[in-house]
């Protein structure tokens, strides 16, 4: 306590306060530090000692409210501590939407996070001289710029990150810091992240549209009446990226963050509701869920990647699928073996970190061994004993077409290309193509062309059009005589459908486009689909054309009314 005079002259109820106040804020930063001893994996297990973390910080929020002046005089409550709790209970809905996957509490995060800006909580941190309270200042700067992403406030991001690169700037020139390079690498990724997408739509006065590309209502061509799919529900979505040089931020690589939003719906605002923070109330769940469960996993060791699977296999209720998404550094086969297995061919990179001693990295005692760190298709035969949906985009994701269904359980593999033209291979540091058709395509169609920029106008006239030709994709697929039936077992889920039609438009687009003369350079599929009614079909070739038209960028495609094998 820092009360004028003796302790004593402190009335009782004052001195109360005060004790209660240290007892909730040791209590909620105990219960908070804990948070992280909690398993990653496993719904059951967080959701108890989330509410009850959630319960202390309520009433810690409110206490401070209710006796700010006592405890400005009797305590001396500053305001950064102020802006300190804020920040953790912005970072408990974050951790909070990252164990749900519920979009609504990414905008009561930015509720806190805008709060403490617009309140000026961490203002006087730096007339003190303790460059441990400037650190969670940056801290919060970092995080309030990756809910800002999540939500495509990019207006917002680029005045945040202008503010914190001043902040990092003050830091550096007062302190004499080691962590300057981190903080400045942060700068930099935050500021690749921004510049990565590859086209940008502008106004009529020539300002930046800011477009969302998470599900929409109405985004999805219903089903027919009388279609018969199936009944299956996306639960579960492991979303994994090992990609070596691409452009992350907060350990979210730009596949990552595209891929998460393809499967999340547009939220809720509840910013307008929210006009103050002070409401906690994340026990109130919605009654049904929205999106599917995520688990974000950056750069993964195959344990760590094993044991995730595991857990979200064991939890997946009934009728419903597991999906896996890969975006990872390919790895391939070191050598030809009379009989050719599901670990014959190679698959994708985990992370090798653990296996480093004295700075070293383990080498393998013989080449002719199988890469440990590897996720090979075989791997996931154990998980196919339930309906299975598998994305992989990556340089060797042909190895996951060497599949086999052992349970007649659904299990459909999306796999992209292995080989781009060279003009293309430069983007890769940005995302990979083949994601960004599954996230948006309209945006990778215009980045094939070479087309950088686009006027709002245009895109929505491109967009309406394209959702026309998702209907006729649609069509083509659940009206195929020759069809795996695997594939009309996921359609009836709108994320999967929506991912399936977006491949046959992505499949059907390369195979037209000049530039994209291998096989190789074609996304392919386990079960394979049937071409002539889907991926080659004339209906679709002619769309892609009329798109190409109203782009004009029609001479970079072959016209279909000529043989493709004439080329």
């Amino acid at each position: 306590m820092t009360g004028v005079g003796a302790e004593d002259d402190i009335p009782l109820s004052e001195r109360k306060t005060v004790t209660d106040f240290c007892y909730l804020l040791d209590k909620s930063k105990q219960l908070f530090n804990g948070l992280r001893d909690l398993p990653q994996y496993g719904h059951k297990q967080w959701q108890s000692y989330f509410g009850r973390t959630f319960d202390v910080y309520t009433k810690l929020w409110k206490f401070q409210q209710q006796h700010r002046q006592v405890l400005d005089n009797r305590y001396g409550l500053k305001r950064w501590q102020i802006g300190e709790v804020a920040s953790k209970i912005g970072q408990l809905y974050y951790h909070y939407y990252l164990r749900t996957s519920e979009t609504s509490y990414l905008n009561e995060a930015f509720s806190f996070y805008s709060a403490i800006r617009q309140r000026s909580y961490y203002y006087q941190v730096n007339k003190e001289d303790r460059p441990e309270l400037v650190v969670k200042k940056l801290r919060y700067y970092a995080r309030y710029i990756v809910v800002c992403l999540l939500l495509n406030k990019m207006d917002l991001v680029k005045v945040l990150v202008k503010e914190l690169s001043e902040e990092i700037e003050d830091y550096t020139q007062r302190f004499n810091t080691e962590d300057q390079l981190e903080w400045n690498l942060v700068l930099q990724e935050v500021a690749a992240f921004v510049e990565a997408d590859p086209v940008i739509v502008l106004n009529d006065e020539n300002a930046v549209v800011i477009t969302s590309n998470r599900l929409q209502e109405g985004g999805v061509p219903q089903l027919e009446q009388g279609m018969v799919v199936g009944q299956l529900t996306l639960s579960d979505a492991l979303v994994v990226g090992n990609c070596n040089n691409q452009v992350k931020f907060s350990e979210l690589t730009v596949d990552m963050f595209r891929m998460l939003q393809a499967l999340e719906r547009e939220p809720v605002n509840l910013a307008t509701q929210m006009t103050k923070p002070g409401t906690l109330e994340p026990s109130e769940k919605p009654a049904k869920r929205e999106n599917p469960h995520k688990y974000l996993l950056y750069k993964p060791t195959f344990s760590q990647l094993y044991s995730f699977l595991s857990a979200s296999f064991k939890e997946l209720p009934a009728n419903s699928v597991l999906l896996v998404y890969l975006s990872a550094t390919g790895v391939f086969p070191t050598g030809h073996t009379d009989y050719e297995g599901p670990y014959d061919f190679g698959g994708v990179l985990t992370n090798t970190n653990r296996d480093v001693i004295n700075g070293e990295t383990v080498q393998k005692r013989s080449q002719a061994q199988k890469e440990m760190h590897c996720l090979h298709p075989g791997d996931l035969y154990p998980f196919t004993r339930k309906p299975l949906f598998v994305i992989v985009d990556s340089s060797n994701s042909s190895a996951y077409k060497n599949f086999s269904n052992l349970f007649g359980q659904p299990l459909v593999c999306l796999l992209s290309p292995t080989v781009y033209p060279k003009s293309m291979q430069d983007q890769s540091q940005r995302g990979s193509l083949f994601t960004l058709f599954l996230y948006s395509p309209l945006m990778a169609f215009l980045s094939v062309c070479g087309l950088s920029s686009m006027r709002q106008g245009l895109w929505e006239k491109a967009l309406e059009f394209l959702h026309r030709v998702y209907g006729d994709i649609g069509q083509m697929i659940t009206r195929s005589h020759t069809i795996d039936q695997a594939f009309l077992q996921f359609y009836g889920d709108e994320f999967l459908r929506l991912l399936l039609i977006r491949f046959v438009f992505c499949s059907a687009t390369l195979r037209l486009h000049k530039l994209f003369r291998e096989s190789r350079s074609f996304p392919e599929s386990y079960p394979q689909l049937p071409k002539q009614d889907t991926v080659e079909s004339s209906l679709l070739q002619r769309h892609i054309l009329e798109l190409a038209a109203m782009l004009e960028v029609q001479n970079l495609f072959y016209d279909n009314t000529l043989s493709l094998d004439d080329y």
